[in-house]
């Protein structure tokens, strides 16, 4: 195996103690982060002067607003331009209310400015589940231009007759409300920081990487997408209520399209998904016009630079933040390495010799596995038929996947192996015949909810997001929080790192069986496996197959496993098909199978072929 990254686990290593805890919230960044929060509050409206209280006001209502950015740019990837736009329409309902003298005050308002922002968030959302990319950005765009034009033409409540917003009471003064700044700011970092704990806020960062990974993991992106961009747009509208008790009043340039331009670069540069990144995009905003004017430079020169270190950002695939946080996580990794390893020295058992130093010990060849007995079929799938276009790469094909049983399906390259799982598993549409789990039909379903109803898959192309733990990959595979000896346990037996490596630290092999973990994990009725073996030796991958013989047994999970390995599928499969240009040649006891000229002759080019 071949490490990807500076350290060179791979899928050899001791076995960590059964339930060991693991880490749920990183304590000391968020007593760092409420003290400094804390200090801020006690020093910036002391020490400073006026000036510079009002631009240290300026920079938390901005850090509040690239916060959205962090949810919809940083956490999902999606190239929204528009964010300031759901940012003024927090504020013309702030002023509205104001104007209109409604009850409640400013405190109120506030949250309501922003959740008036959320159905509009949802709605320019909406095509975000059909495009991506470029397309997407245009799309976004062109909804900030609109907001633009109906702005310019239609004054903010309140500017008719002057009717400015007064600040409660408590945070009248620029001091006060800077107070008030920060607690909101804290609030919504609290809040995005718990719901990074869960399901919902770890599919945002999957879905980054790969929406076909995590569709096949159960998650709905579309409802995870339009979660984000109403979370985002929230949080937008009530960073432009803030600008209006700041200003007391707006007007149009406030929320010009070109600022959504600015943001969204320096989104891209520093990272607003962490706190630190959403402050440092604030201060930015703040200071760098004051900046540039003593400097005697034009105002243009910030947003070239913006969008120059945007570009780097883009090249790198990583933001400042990220980049920063990463090596620290890799850091406290080695340290816990280290510990772990002087542990097991004190205790006289040292740990294995990890992927690329030493060779794991030969594994023996395994006998195929014998014929069991057929149970019921959890897995049944009659007349399967894909076609593009012209080329018919299944034609009628039928298997089906005994209850408790690893099934096999090979054939050479072009079989048509990989469309099989994909049409099964719902990632191609339009093909004929019919899929049925324990006799339920699935033909009809999204890929997410076939997987919700028991029908997992793994890719030949691991798509796992580096700033993860392997607990918390593991936890989006199951779609519920594992206790931590279930995690220790899926990992030992699949021979993966500790749990607590980011995944940036696994290499290209252990992720790979760090992702059929994750797809056991969830204990569907059957996991469809996509060549798991890919990059692994000989020995690892017939250790593999063993392993994967257990999985019913121990797991209560059917497979069916596609692999070109024939040691790793006798070693595992108690059945195999055999695919040749879409056409089943044969099936039946994986010994009988592999021993018959046809299949000797389409896949293995050592017999002549026999009449099919």
């Amino acid at each position: 195996m071949n490490p990807t990254g500076p350290n060179p686990f791979g899928t050899t290593g001791a076995r960590r103690p059964t339930g060991a805890r693991r880490p749920t919230v990183a304590r000391r960044p968020l007593a760092a982060g409420l003290g400094a929060a804390v200090l801020a509050c006690l020093l910036v409206p002391t020490v400073l002067p006026a000036y510079w209280v009002y631009l240290a006001v300026t920079a938390v209502v901005g850090a509040v607003i690239m916060q959205s950015y962090g949810v919809i740019v940083g956490r999902v990837g999606v190239m929204s331009l528009c964010q300031v736009s759901f940012a003024a329409i927090g504020a013309w309902v702030v002023l509205w209310l104001n104007a209109a003298g409604a009850p409640g005050g400013f405190l109120l308002w506030l949250p309501l400015g922003g959740l008036a922002a959320v159905p509009v968030g949802i709605a320019v959302g909406l095509p975000a589940l059909r495009i991506r990319g470029v397309n997407l950005a245009v799309v976004t765009f062109g909804f900030a231009v609109a907001a633009d034009i109906v702005l310019t033409a239609n004054e903010f409540p309140g500017m008719a007759d002057l009717t400015t917003l007064e600040r409660p009471a408590p945070f009248s003064d620029d001091g006060a409300y800077f107070v008030l700044a920060v607690a909101v700011f804290t609030l919504i970092a609290l809040g995005l920081a718990l719901l990074n704990r869960t399901r919902l806020g770890m599919s945002w960062t999957e879905l980054r990487h790969s929406e076909r990974a995590a569709a096949a993991h159960g998650v709905s992106v579309a409802r995870s997408k339009l979660a984000a961009f109403a979370i985002s747009a929230f949080v937008a509208g009530v960073g432009g209520g803030l600008m209006a008790g700041q200003l007391g009043l707006v007007v149009p340039g406030n929320f010009a399209m070109m600022q959504s331009l600015t943001l969204f670069a320096v989104a891209i540069m520093i990272g607003p998904h962490n706190p630190e990144g959403a402050i440092m995009g604030g201060l930015f905003g703040a200071v760098m016009a004051t900046v540039l004017d003593k400097l005697g430079l034009p105002q243009d020169l910030g947003g070239m630079l913006f969008g120059i270190g945007a570009l780097f950002a883009l090249r790198s695939g990583v933001s400042q933040t990220d980049f920063t946080r990463a090596r620290k996580r890799e850091r406290a990794a080695r340290r816990f390495l280290a510990e772990r390893e002087e542990a097991a020295a004190g205790t006289g058992t040292g740990p294995a010799a990890p992927a690329g130093q030493a060779a794991p010990e030969p594994v023996p060849p395994a006998p195929p596995q014998p014929a069991a007995p057929r149970g019921e079929p959890s897995l049944t799938v009659s007349k399967l038929t894909v076609r593009y276009g012209q080329v018919t790469a299944l034609d009628a094909v039928d298997l089906s996947v005994p209850r408790g049983a690893v099934v096999g399906l090979i054939g050479p390259n072009g079989a048509g192996k990989s469309t099989f799982i994909a049409a099964v598993t719902g990632f191609v549409g339009g093909y004929q015949g019919s899929v049925a789990l324990a006799g339920t039909p699935l033909d009809r379903l999204a890929p997410n909810t076939r997987a919700a109803r028991g029908l997992r898959r793994t890719f030949q192309t691991t798509s796992i997001a580096p700033e993860l733990t392997q607990y918390e990959y593991l936890t989006i595979g199951a779609g519920r929080h594992l206790d931590p000896a279930e995690a220790d346990e899926l990992l030992d037996f699949f021979g993966c790192p500790p749990g607590r490596l980011p995944v940036s630290m696994v290499d290209a092999g252990a992720r790979r069986l760090l992702d059929v973990a994750a797809a056991v994990a969830a204990r569907p009725a059957v996991a469809l496996l996509d060549e798991p073996a890919a990059g692994q030796s000989a020995a690892e991958s017939l250790l593999l197959g063993r392993r994967l013989a257990e999985v019913p047994a121990r797991f209560g999970v059917s497979v069916l496993l596609v692999e070109h390995d024939m040691d790793l599928v006798q070693a595992a499969c108690s059945e195999v098909t055999v695919l040749d240009f879409g056409h089943v040649i044969a099936s039946g006891p994986t010994a009988e199978v592999l021993a018959d000229p046809a299949v000797m002759a389409a896949y293995l080019g050592t017999a002549e072929p026999t009449a099919v």
